[in-house]
């Protein structure tokens, strides 16, 4: 009898973010280049509705807000760049996409300062709704001096520190989600004159180290409840939130040999804290140069690096040390002392050997790095690669919008068809349930303790209220 087993089809989310310049800097100077017109909404809608057809997982968007570096010195060359300033706020762009589309997820980053629990567990929940749940939330803790100084901060709050912060955020939004409303809360009884059942309907009374939010949610249950869970997170802090948190967690490892190692790492964490290893699955960032023929992938490369801006990279990668001064270039990674990017100068630490690794290398990485060059045959081999070491799916990076997922849609995805690692059609539901088969978090994830938790401890609602 054969033992051969079919592979399981990887899942793709088109990586992007509603600003000029993401990932690959000085692209955007390309004739070819739609992310110029970011703030037209019909940019976002003409794609959304060209990855679905493509059968795309979901449609990710970053997010920023402050610019990087140094808060005090000049920022000029992030607005030349167009390197994520200007940018708009890509939770509000949710609503305009969950209206043009029926069936691929739509994924907000969002940062635990910038918006309190209880507005944002109201916002997420808004759009769950909206979009027939297929929302999604990346939960990040922040980078920039500059974003935390928008918010009333006087700089970004320390690393360990920003996770308990994290810790607690996703707490209060934990007990909005799944606690706040019983199941069957919404009886809509005309007759009865009751919309809702008030014994159904029960307050957090959250008191915590910085939130004290009272409830109840304001919005019924969505039909996730609570969104998908991204992190990106890469430190050993970074790893542990994921392991008891995420859902889905982004990874940016150098090669699949680092991706098996991250994985394998907060796996086990997460077994630790009491969960499953599958609950979480993991998807590596990667762009590609597509062409019919080597040559043919070698020459469009060639033509993105006359466009690639050295500056943009450069600036990008910028490290601050603890006074907020950011590291020359030819800093040794091992004399960092930063409250940013740590998981992702320790992965770059390890994927150089031959040398003491500099800061520089976190540019040159970024740009280099990470990106598979050939045909779709080729491409395709190397994906296999990456999902041998445990990678679930891929974030597709592109290079300008719209070019670079319609040729990954025409030219890659079917070949990764015909070898079983894309999927042909979409499982029908809700974004959790096409990515792990249920509807609603899990019973070994920490926001499952607050079903029905709430309802013992208030007093009893008299009948009629």
């Amino acid at each position: 009898m054969s033992t051969h087993h079919s592979p399981q089809p990887l899942h793709f989310n088109a990586f992007v973010m509603n600003t000029t310049s993401h990932i690959h800097h000085g692209q955007w100077r390309r004739p070819d280049a739609g992310q110029t017109e970011f703030t037209d909404v019909n940019t976002w809608i003409n794609l959304a509705q060209t990855l679905e057809a493509a059968k795309f997982d979901a449609m990710f968007f970053a997010d920023v807000v402050g610019h990087y570096g140094d808060a005090d010195a000049d920022y000029s060359v992030y607005v030349n760049e167009g390197l994520q300033i200007p940018s708009n706020d890509p939770t509000v762009l949710l609503g305009a996409l969950a209206v043009s589309t029926e069936h691929i997820g739509l994924a907000t980053t969002s940062n635990v300062f910038q918006s309190h629990p209880f507005q944002f567990a109201r916002q997420l929940s808004t759009l769950d709704h909206i979009s027939g749940g297929r929302i999604a939330w990346n939960i990040v803790t922040g980078t920039q001096d500059n974003g935390s100084r928008n918010f009333g901060l006087p700089r970004l709050t320390d690393h360990a520190e920003r996770y308990a912060w994290a810790a607690e955020y996703v707490d209060v939004t934990y007990k909005l989600w799944e606690g706040s409303w019983d199941e069957d809360a919404v009886v809509k009884d005309r007759d009865g004159s009751r919309y809702s059942d008030p014994a159904k309907v029960h307050k957090i009374n959250h008191v915590g180290q910085r939130y004290s939010v009272e409830g109840p949610h304001l919005p019924p249950p969505s039909p996730q409840r609570t969104p998908l869970l991204y992190q990106a997170g890469s430190s050993a802090s970074g790893r542990d939130f994921a392991a008891r948190n995420a859902e889905a967690v982004f990874i940016i490892a150098a090669n699949p040999e680092i991706a098996r190692q991250q994985i394998e790492d907060t796996r086990r964490r997460a077994v630790e804290a009491g969960r499953a290893p599958e609950d979480i699955k993991f998807f590596q960032g990667l762009s590609f140069v597509i062409g019919e023929t080597e040559e043919e992938a070698q020459r469009k490369l060639a033509e993105y690096e006359q466009y690639a801006s050295v500056d943009g990279y450069l600036a990008h990668a910028a490290l601050v040390d603890p006074e907020g001064r950011v590291y020359p270039p030819e800093t040794p990674l091992k004399d960092l002392e930063t409250n940013t990017q740590r998981g992702f100068s320790e992965w770059v630490s390890k994927a150089i050997t031959d040398r003491e690794p500099v800061v520089a290398d976190i540019a040159w990485r970024s740009h280099r790095n990470n990106r598979i060059v050939g045909t779709p045959e080729q491409i395709a081999d190397h994906l296999q690669e990456w999902q041998a070491a445990g990678v679930d799916g891929i974030n597709v990076i592109n290079w300008v919008i719209p070019g670079s997922f319609e040729e990954f849609a025409d030219q890659v995805l079917p070949v990764l068809r015909e070898r079983g690692l894309a999927q042909t059609e979409y499982t029908l539901g809700t974004l959790r349930q096409k990515l792990f088969g249920r509807d609603r978090l899990p019973h070994t994830h920490p926001a499952a303790q607050y079903r029905g938790a709430f309802a013992d401890l208030e007093e009893s609602v008299p009948a009629g209220v």
